[in-house]
């Protein structure tokens, strides 16, 4: 969507907070022993604090809170008994909607003491994330934030899931416009002041390709390869850099 005023900013805004609080409460969390469903039992406090719903299971019937993926599982892990062990990377991905607007976001997390590559990989994510949001200026080309995304990406040896990408959102999760983490040399539309998308790469330590699992939702690695992901949800600006929302 693209913001039509300051109302539609404010409550951009506090969904936006409603969703870094929930991730804030199930960082904490992460440890060796705890279950993904207890993980995600945390999110669903905040949200309820807020009056905030989660926006997976409003738009998609998704069967939890939050996705929460762990090692070679790049996106949307369904919670369940599956207890963390040390050295597990777990992904957070946290979608709230409140008064009918929505944010999401996501951050990887290594359970217990950091290990290579996991820790490498988080890294890489985050940094690719970082060039993305840096790249995501008024007047650019939406591909300069794949093309920013995936030149991190490969020089810290990972590649990019290009079967998965950032997209627009607002009123509903998925909006257009699809914002891939490569360079796409069609995608040379101009990135508008008050659009409102989400940038985050996925990526994996090997060759990126992914497949769907077996419950329908999960999508892990083809190789079985651990995977990473970071994301924000943000506006661009006038000028200058865009506004996060999930901070």
């Amino acid at each position: 969507m693209s913001i039509d005023g300051p109302e539609d900013l404010a409550r951009l805004q506090a969904v936006g907070r409603v969703v870094a609080a929930a991730l804030r409460a199930m960082r904490r969390e992460v440890r060796p022993g705890v279950s993904t469903a207890e993980l995600d039992a945390v999110g669903g406090r905040v949200f309820r604090a807020h009056g905030a719903r989660s926006g997976p299971q409003l738009d998609y019937g998704f069967p939890g809170v939050n996705c929460i993926s762990v090692n070679d599982e790049a996106v949307h892990g369904v919670p369940g008994p599956r207890r963390l062990r040390e050295g597990d990377l777990v992904k957070l991905d946290v979608t709230a909607e409140l008064d009918g607007f929505y944010a999401d976001a996501c951050v990887s997390v290594a359970v217990g003491r950091v290990r290579q590559p996991g820790a490498r990989l988080v890294a890489t994510a985050g940094a690719a994330l970082r060039a993305g949001v840096d790249s995501a200026r008024a007047g650019a080309p939406l591909n300069a934030i794949g093309a920013a995304v995936q030149g991190v990406v490969e020089a810290g040896g990972a590649a990019v899931c290009m079967a998965l990408a950032g997209h627009g959102i607002g009123r509903r999760i998925h909006e257009e416009p699809q914002v891939p983490n490569f360079y796409a040399p069609a995608l040379d539309q101009p990135l508008t002041p008050g659009l409102v998308i989400t940038i985050e790469p996925i990526i994996a330590a090997g060759s990126g390709e992914v497949y769907e699992s077996a419950d329908g939702w999960t999508l892990r690695t083809a190789d079985g390869t651990l995977a990473a992901h970071a994301e924000h949800t943000l506006v661009i600006t006038e000028s200058g850099p865009p506004l996060i929302l999930t901070v």
